[in-house]
């Protein structure tokens, strides 16, 4: 039988996971809890979903992952390549030079 805290994270989860259901087009795939928290609730699944260890998922929280995480992004390559030599402008550095008639502040 489950304790008491133990059945508010089950129905915790179950409501997440139909929250997540009900307004994302890809499904939950598994629930994410902290490695502690796996072990000390000893549970493998819920609701069919199996349970992952994330190290990065605090203790009393959990995460639902979706199927749309499980994609693998599509890597797109592209290489650029000029036909035509670009030249580099070069740019001086330093204070710009005075305008006529107006005296260098830096030289006064």
């Amino acid at each position: 039988m489950a304790s008491s805290s133990e059945a508010k994270n089950l129905e915790a989860i179950s409501k997440a996971i139909d929250q997540h259901n009900a307004t994302c087009e890809y499904p939950a795939v598994a629930v994410a809890l902290n490695p502690f928290e796996v072990e000390s609730l000893g549970w493998d699944s819920i609701r069919g979903l199996p349970i992952r260890d994330d190290p990065a998922v605090g203790t009393g929280s959990f995460r639902v992952v979706c199927a749309r995480d499980e994609l693998e992004p599509e890597e797109e390559i592209v290489e650029a390549v000029a036909e035509d030599p670009v030249p580099a402008e070069l740019v001086p550095v330093g204070p710009a030079p005075a305008e006529p008639g107006r005296a260098d502040p830096l030289r006064s």
